[in-house]
């Protein structure tokens, strides 16, 4: 999966001040990633609010960002849940022809066990007609996906190419890659430590941050697997405190404010997600200004 290699970002779904999708600023979002460096796009993700759009509003997303991209970039679609019958039902009746890849996330809420996680992918792995990117994000599912688990499927089905690895654990992320079968991809979740995720063998990053300043975060993916050690570094200390702000007050509240100082869309959010307050506002605006300047 060379195409999965790299920088993807996990798209935003922005929103108009009456609360509607706003098409023409997801456009320009997805435009902006083509033409500063991204490699591909997550459709969909957490980051795109997708658990308050109804259902013709998903459609609404995938059309728009589909027409945008225009065969551009490989695009992957976030297709996961609690209840692994409908996750099994979606993929078996949408039309994934566009996309290259489904990013599932582990079970939350639920808690399953390790083997309640196995037979939940097991389950998505038999029915899903495209290649399947596991995600583990402990912080959000309140469950850990074990490496343990994560290479038992990865070894038992062909199409589980990938990890999104969100568990903020470098040495987790280490074993995963240290005993992958050979062309399974372990993806850095965390922006905070893609570039050591990397440089220990890791293929790359689904990125928040990214969206926001792809021309530099891409470069500094391609720098850190290039071994180009001391450049790559620069660039993520040169982010590293736009990582922290943006996550400060939840995801995607922080990274909407950047979209905001840029001028791609506004920042608003739908319930129970709120703005961040203006002191965080403030501070984004100026590491915004520094950065892009």
């Amino acid at each position: 999966m060379q195409s999965l290699i790299g920088t993807g970002v996990a798209l935003i779904t922005p929103f108009k001040k009456d609360l509607s999708v706003d098409t023409e600023a997801l456009t320009k979002i997805v435009h902006y990633q083509i033409d500063n460096g991204i490699d591909y796009l997550v459709v969909l993700g957490t980051t795109a609010e997708t658990a308050t759009l109804t259902t013709a509003e998903k459609e609404l997303v995938i059309n728009t960002v589909i027409k945008a991209n225009n065969n551009k970039l490989p695009l992957v679609l976030g297709v996961g849940g609690n209840n692994t019958y409908q996750v099994v039902e979606e993929l078996k009746t949408r039309d994934l022809s566009s996309f290259t890849a489904v990013l599932s996330v582990s079970p939350y809420y639920n808690k399953p066990t390790q083997e309640g996680i196995y037979q939940h992918f097991k389950a998505i792995a038999e029915a899903s007609p495209i290649p399947i990117i596991l995600y583990n994000v402990p912080g959000r599912t309140a469950s850990n996906m074990l490496p343990s688990t994560v290479l038992r499927l990865a070894n038992d089905f062909k199409n589980i190419v990938a990890i999104k690895e969100a568990a903020g654990d470098i040495v987790q992320a280490m074993k995963l890659i240290q005993h992958k079968p050979e062309g399974f991809l372990v993806i850095s979740g965390d922006d905070m430590v893609t570039l050591p995720m990397i440089l220990a063998g890791g293929a790359g990053v689904i990125s928040v941050i990214g969206e926001g300043f792809p021309k530099q975060f891409s470069t500094m993916v391609r720098l850190g697997l290039e071994r180009k050690v001391e450049e790559a570094y620069q660039i993520h200390y040169q982010v590293a405190d736009a990582i922290d702000m943006i996550f400060e007050q939840g995801n995607p509240a922080g990274i909407k404010e950047v979209f905001h100082v840029l001028g791609l869309c506004e920042n608003i959010l739908r319930l129970p997600l709120v703005n961040v307050n203006e002191d965080l506002a403030n501070r984004i605006r100026q590491t915004v200004k520094k950065i892009v300047n």
